[in-house]
């Protein structure tokens, strides 16, 4: 039923796409994805090696026969990554869409195409989707200021930022942040995109291999359980309130530098307490859309009950006219 270029472009069944969620997105939680007919995203800048990404694509073609990516970071880094190798690995192992996140993907637009392979670029402001498309990104990703990980400084919403994209670019857009159930899928269908993309969602799932303690703390979240943190060094990110996060707050409010915030926001202390089920120790990505996560059912429960849900909500307009 929810039929767009972006399910034909990516050869999927439903617009659905499971953001990119640093070390969460496995094999097994990315093929779970595909699996259930949505699509996944393996992120490159996570692991150590191009023998280790290598492996871990070929570990999620083991568990899935369906498509799915992987993401070449460009956001500046506290550890040196090669992105031409991260590509280059990518596309010998035979991967056909590539997603970009951060920086312009200008650089390394002709290496991707040439390699066969599609490219999506997420990004966080009307004038970067633009360029994106007129450097030849084939679908362009937006995600509002409600979004977990790095909205943009502007503080645009969503439901603004979204239509204005819509109209400010001809190739195929998907829409994220603050989506999370059947009503946020029409949403943003409705407001243009050809595509949802969800992250904070996709973390409350059986698969995902974050700790139990993180999960039934997502139950637990109100809206207002997230806060913005590294504004001051020009990154601003959405996270989880806790206590790592108001730390960093109250330092960078004292004027704390890089170096100084570098103890608490690197990502293997966040990894190591999400592994650990310390909900304090570290800074997690999320987004508003947690206080309207109710349960933690396993990947296709989760699509299912958002496409059929959806077309419930489709076929109750409809009966509007």
């Amino acid at each position: 039923m929810f039929k767009t270029r972006v399910t034909e472009m990516l050869g999927i069944e439903h617009p659905l796409i499971a953001g990119t969620m640093q070390a969460l997105s496995r094999a097994e939680l990315v093929a779970a994805v595909a699996n259930a007919g949505a699509f996944g995203i393996l992120p490159s800048a996570t692991f150590d090696s191009k023998d280790e990404l290598r492996q871990e694509i070929r570990k999620t073609r083991s568990l899935t026969d369906k498509p799915f990516g992987v993401n070449i970071n460009l956001f500046p880094m506290l550890r040196p990554v090669s992105i031409e190798e991260s590509i280059d690995t990518t596309l010998e192992e035979g991967i056909k869409v590539i997603e970009t996140s951060g920086r312009s993907p200008t650089p390394y637009v002709e290496r991707i195409k040439k390699g066969g392979a599609l490219l999506m670029h997420k990004c966080a402001r009307v004038r970067d989707a633009s360029s994106a498309e007129r450097a030849g990104a084939d679908i362009v990703e937006i995600v509002g200021f409600e979004c977990g990980g790095h909205p943009s400084a502007e503080e645009v919403t969503t439901l603004i930022l979204l239509p204005r994209v819509v109209d400010a670019v001809k190739v195929p857009v998907v829409g994220g942040g603050g989506f999370g159930d059947a009503r946020g899928f029409v949403a943003c269908l409705a407001l243009g995109a050809e595509g949802v993309l969800m992250g904070t969602r996709f973390m409350a799932t059986k698969e995902c291999p974050i700790h139990d303690n993180f999960k039934q703390a997502f139950l637990e979240a109100a809206e207002t359980a997230t806060m913005l943190v590294e504004r001051s060094i020009g990154n601003p990110a959405r996270v989880m309130r806790n206590e790592t996060a108001q730390k960093v707050l109250e330092m960078e409010e004292k004027g704390a530098t890089l170096k100084d915030l570098i103890p608490l926001i690197a990502g293997e202390r966040g990894r190591q307490a999400m592994a650990e089920g310390d909900v304090q120790g570290g800074i997690m990505a999320c987004g508003q859309v947690v206080g309207l996560i109710h349960d933690v059912p396993t990947v296709k429960q989760l699509v299912d009950s958002i496409i059929n849900g959806a077309r419930e909500i489709a076929e109750r307009l409809s009966r509007l006219r």
